[in-house]
């Protein structure tokens, strides 16, 4: 029997102090973090040196600490942003910009019931979890009994199981559970013929409630849309591109600024006018510039959002 939960006092939330047994993740670079479970006779190393765990335990969420070599890293609280970047990929996940297009145009906010098919690697679950925390709760089912179990194991790691109840079910074939007719306020779909379990998600919606469906093909989009047209309106599908810029510190050799030919920084549409005093007074000095990243992460899927129309 699945039991709706209520209890106010659940909720997502990090000790201020790192305290035994806490999940921390460590963060060595921009391009570099790992989760890391805080025991007290344990060790972290890596190419900055040895990290005793004894050294974390007591500190706050958020602390650089250093090793033997006198090499640092920091200690972050595992948000879902974070816990995106650095949880075990057993399917393709679903990353930031597409996660916050989706719980907003899903309307997820605390207390709402959120159903979600496939659970995969718990990406977009751990921040539905964050969304309807106290009151709400988010049910997710995967047809992979392995996938379930490794999930669970990571909402617990995480410390949103109370948040989220795993089942293991084939939605495409047999559809959600009858219980949860006419309760859910949101449906997420992430499965390769989401029209099969369109007519299911329209029964568990509530009057006006809000449906996603995430495919990488526009052809399963465009066969979603059409089961879509008999109960649901309001139906659009977006693409979610992003592109990120690095900002980084460069020399600049002002001895050669007129002559064109300087390689000590990018190539810029206009440069800005040197005084005689500033290049007698320094011949390279720091300039601060922004290009976009060199790897930028393209297409992941198409989101596509309908709303239930009302009887």
């Amino acid at each position: 029997m699945w039991m709706l939960l209520m209890d106010s006092s659940t909720k997502i939330s990090f000790n201020r102090c790192i305290r035994d047994g806490d999940l921390v993740i460590v963060y060595e670079r921009h391009d570099t973090m790992k989760a890391v479970k805080a025991c007290e006779n344990s060790v972290l190393q890596n190419r900055f040196g040895v990290f005793k765990h004894s050294d974390w335990i007591g500190k706050p969420f958020g602390s650089k600490v250093f090793s033997n070599k006198g090499g640092f890293v920091y200690l972050l609280a595992p948000t879902p942003e974070l816990w995106t970047l650095v949880l075990s990929h057993r399917t393709q996940i679903l990353y930031i910009a597409d996660i916050s297009f989706v719980i907003m145009y899903l309307e997820v906010v605390p207390g709402c019931l959120v159903l979600e098919s496939g659970t995969g690697s718990g990406s977009l679950t751990t921040s539905f979890a964050r969304a309807v925390s106290p009151m709400g709760h988010v049910y997710t089912f995967d047809f992979h009994e392995q996938r379930a179990a490794s999930a669970r194991e990571d909402f617990e790691r995480t410390g949103i199981s109370t948040l989220v109840t795993v089942g293991v079910r084939d939605i495409q074939g047999d559809g959600f559970p009858d219980q949860f007719s006419g309760l859910a306020d949101s449906v997420f779909l992430d499965l390769p013929q989401p029209w099969l379990a369109i007519p299911s998600a329209r029964n568990m919606l509530k009057q006006d409630g809000t449906l996603c469906s995430f495919s990488p093909c526009i052809e399963q989009v465009q066969r979603s849309c059409e089961t879509l047209r008999t109960d649901f309106t309001d139906i659009r599908t977006f693409e979610i591109l992003l592109r990120t810029y690095e900002v980084r510190e460069w020399k600049m050799d002002h001895s050669k600024a007129d002559d064109g030919n300087s390689t000590a920084c990018p190539p810029r549409k206009r440069r800005q006018p040197l005084s005689e005093a500033s290049v007698g007074d320094n011949a390279s000095s720091p300039a601060v510039m922004a290009r976009p990243s060199a790897e930028t992460r393209g297409h992941t899927g198409y989101l596509t959002f309908a709303r239930k129309c009302v009887s």
